[in-house]
């Protein structure tokens, strides 16, 4: 989420966990009817991953948000005046990471999580306190919203918005006035406040949401903020961070729901990855 560059020797790998681990779809039910019956010092499942495939991503990009859209990955990154990186909105082709499309935030702003709901990119700020709503054909500028607090991550259900503010809450917001409908709080198995909730990805009824700094992403319940599992990303950030003395932390998580693909990257990095998860035993 904020500024912090991590320098690092020179290594390379493909991937991490044990030898032919149980194969775990991600469509995992999330069990919402059983929720309130779990022990909060129940564990939940780790999972590790394994790479499909590596693309290209533009290292000059302070990763902030990352979403998949009819074959194309849309970014959003952070930086403003000062920084040695800005803002921007962008579309760009997978395979090639070549840009297709490109909107630059005015350096007042520091960008944040974005999504795409109804043929409209919403994007946050970080300090600012404003959404910007462009059409999503062409990045105009279609609108924009203020709210109190930080901005961190952004994604949608289909009908609202779930945004994370670097807390253990995460808001459901009406995309129509940005008022926030209800909140979720996001404990661990303990009973913890889990903080630091920031880039969130809708996958199939769960909120995954990468947690600042640490190398994994949660997922979570969003009908009672459950934890439901943790991914076990800190590898590939480290090697990445090893590969690339500039790169930052792991922040970006994509989700294909046709083809049922997972994407991340993280602030900085060199590469993009599609990764298919699964069980620790």
């Amino acid at each position: 989420m904020r500024v912090f560059i991590i320098f690092l020797p020179l290594l390379v790998s493909l991937g991490c966990g044990n030898p032919e681990p149980t194969k775990i779809p991600v469509n995992i039910n999330s069990n919402v009817a059983n929720a309130n019956v779990t022990p909060k010092t129940a564990p939940v499942p780790v999972y590790d991953y394994t790479i499909v495939n590596t693309y290209p991503h533009d290292p000059r990009a302070f990763t902030q948000g990352l979403v998949y859209h009819d074959g194309f990955l849309y970014e959003g990154t952070g930086g403003k005046d000062g920084d040695n990186f800005y803002s921007w909105l962008r579309k760009v082709e997978i395979k090639s990471g070549k840009v297709l499309q490109q909107h630059d935030l005015s350096r007042d702003y520091f960008g944040e999580g974005i999504t795409i709901l109804n043929d409209k990119v919403y994007q946050l700020t970080w300090k600012e306190g404003v959404a910007f709503v462009y059409n999503l054909s062409d990045f105009s500028p279609a609108g924009q919203f203020r709210y109190s607090g930080d901005g961190w991550g952004l994604t949608d259900d289909g009908t609202n918005l779930y945004m994370s503010d670097g807390t253990h809450v995460i808001r459901v917001v009406n995309p129509d006035d940005f008022k926030t409908i209800r909140t979720i709080v996001v404990n661990d198995e303990k009973g913890q406040p889990l903080m630091n909730l920031n880039e969130l990805e809708w996958v199939k009824g769960e909120i995954w949401a990468n947690v600042w700094q640490s190398g994994w992403i949660m997922r979570i319940d969003p009908a009672t903020g459950r934890l439901l599992g943790r991914i076990d990303l800190r590898k590939v950030a480290e090697e990445e961070q090893r590969q690339n003395r500039n790169a930052d932390v792991l922040n970006g998580i994509a989700y294909d729901e046709a083809g049922d693909r997972i994407f991340v990257t993280g602030k900085m990095w060199r590469r993009m990855f599609e990764i298919s998860l699964s069980q620790r035993p």
